[in-house]
């Protein structure tokens, strides 16, 4: 077997199937499917799964595609998919930052068909619930004191957009950011799993994860990185800014499709999610899943990522991430 025979192999069998998804079928299968590029639990599955709640009659499927925190989705779907039907790939911010900083290889943010913009996210800090500190200022002192005490769970390495929060909440409490012990896991999901059975101290992760857990009373969110407080399920959660470190963090989530497709499919579904998005259903099941409103669809929604992937790009040369 080949090299690339062996690589084509290792790609096409990394779907992870999990109860009540599956896996990718034949190319010629029609049925609609949202692919989340990480493990199940974080917020690329809440995307698809909002996604499949929005459009019932579409009975979208749900396959996970792990690895490099949505860089072997972005190879698959163009080296060995380009043209598959109705097959969607979930995406944030953070996918954003990852293709700017060079961590999707050579991707460039006009080589895949951007479909849809279905709401925003937020960064947030938490701890376990039975964590000492009680505030983001009380954390940050304790790490200034002993950098290297605590793990935090993040999804992505260093340079991803976890990493980015912490350490520019950390630069503003005094604490160098190279001096983070940082834990990386394939999406927020993992993160707060391992959180909970204090394999980490502090996950710097979104919202929409957060929320589930604080719902539960399994963690303490310490501060969301919004402009004002939330409303939902976090609404009594201060904002970083309001207890002293100016950070904010807006994640944008949505969905793309491969370069291949025909205009005409491309059209289709990008008018399937405006009218799905006009339902007042969708504001419903949004706020449900964690999310806040952002809709954006088609050309708009390309010209928004591009503009975004080039000031990020801006911005992770400053901090010497891009590769």
């Amino acid at each position: 077997m080949t090299m690339r025979h062996l690589l084509c192999t290792m790609l096409l069998t990394a779907f992870v199937p999990v109860a009540s998804a599956s896996v990718f079928q034949t190319p010629d299968a029609v049925r609609p499917r949202c692919i989340v590029p990480a493990k199940p639990g974080g917020g690329m599955d809440l995307s698809c799964k909002l996604v499949q709640k929005v459009m019932p009659s579409q009975a979208f499927q749900i396959s996970y595609l792990p690895g490099g925190v949505g860089a072997v989705a972005w190879t698959t779907l163009l080296s060995q998919r380009k043209a598959i039907p109705n097959t969607m790939v979930a995406f944030s911010g953070g996918s954003l930052l990852n293709i700017a900083e060079g961590k999707f290889g050579k991707a460039d943010a006009t080589q895949v068909r951007w479909v849809a913009a279905i709401g925003t996210d937020y960064g947030m800090i938490a701890v376990r619930k039975d964590a000492p500190y009680k505030t983001l200022r009380e954390l940050m002192e304790a790490l200034r004191k002993q950098p290297g005490r605590f793990a935090i769970g993040a999804g992505g390495t260093v340079g991803s957009q976890d990493w980015l929060k912490m350490a520019q909440i950390a630069r503003i409490a005094g604490v160098d950011p190279k001096a983070l012990k940082l834990v990386a896991f394939e999406g927020g999901g993992e993160s707060f799993t391992a959180l909970l059975a204090n394999h980490v101290q502090i996950v710097s992760g979104d919202v929409s994860e957060a929320s589930l857990h604080a719902k539960a009373g399994d963690i303490r969110v310490l501060a969301v990185l919004a402009d004002a407080r939330l409303p939902g399920a976090l609404e009594q959660i201060p904002t970083a800014r309001e207890q002293g470190y100016d950070v904010t963090w807006p994640i944008i989530r949505g969905v793309y499709m491969s370069p291949g497709i025909s205009d005409g499919e491309y059209q289709y579904w990008v008018s399937q999610f405006e009218k799905a998005m006009e339902n007042p259903s969708f504001t419903e099941q949004r706020k449900a899943m964690g999310l806040y409103p952002f809709s954006m669809t088609g050309k708009a929604l390309t010209d928004y990522v591009m503009q975004t992937v080039e000031r990020y790009r801006v911005q992770a040369k400053e901090l010497g991430m891009v590769r």
